[in-house]
């Protein structure tokens, strides 16, 4: 039993507490929470993100490039051009419970609350 906490490092001598930090001080950037919430519903190119996120192909390239190190995203080159999306769905759902935190911070209502409030009176 001990056996299996240690391997889904959820405990807090995890050997994965200090690449967890990491990974949190990647994401302590908003271009960066923005690109993956941009990636949630799959790839996209970096000219593509750009445009989204109203930023230089070469900012969003380097953003992605730290991405890409901290194993967030993955990139897949066609021709000319590359194509990002998230590594897996982890770091989705980290960025949308860190905008769910926020929105609990903000209001007594969140929105995300409210969603599942209308489809439980349904």
């Amino acid at each position: 039993m001990d056996a299996d906490n240690q391997l889904c490092g959820r405990n807090p001598e995890s050997p994965y507490v200090e690449l967890a930090v990491e990974i949190f001080s990647m994401l302590a950037d908003a271009t960066r929470v923005r690109i993956i919430l941009a990636l949630r519903d799959g790839e996209l190119s970096v000219n593509t993100l750009a445009d989204i996120l109203d930023k230089s192909p070469a900012a969003v390239s380097q953003h992605l490039a730290k991405l890409r190190l901290a194993r967030v995203v993955k990139a897949r080159q066609e021709g000319t051009r590359v194509f990002y999306r998230l590594a897996n769905e982890h770091a989705g759902r980290l960025v949308t419970d860190a905008i769910f935190q926020a929105e609990h911070a903000v209001t007594n209502a969140p929105s995300h609350h409210q969603v599942t409030d209308a489809r439980a009176s349904d």
